[in-house]
């Protein structure tokens, strides 16, 4: 894999993560470091379409290592508490 696709391909990850719990969120660095292997391995079909990885890592959240679970989960409990105190 060339260095820039390796790159852009981080970037459409974490991006996609970050999408996944709230629009508003920025990705951090250990959801990138936690899933980027995940969706090479789950996702690479839908490289570099953002919306389609996001769906691809929800879609197959049960495959994901432990760890990257545990951001997504993190994230997801984040936005739900960030969303009930802004209503």
């Amino acid at each position: 894999m060339t260095r820039y696709k390796t790159i852009v391909t981080l970037f459409a990850v974490t991006t996609a993560i970050a999408f996944q719990t709230s629009p508003g969120l920025a990705f951090t660095s250990e959801a990138q470091q936690m899933c980027s292997a995940d969706a090479m391995r789950l996702c690479s079909s839908e490289i570099p379409d953002i919306p389609r990885i996001t769906a691809c890592m929800v879609r197959h959240k049960a495959h994901v290592s432990p760890g990257c679970r545990a951001v997504m989960d993190r994230e997801a409990a984040a936005a739900r508490k960030r969303e009930a105190a802004a209503q």
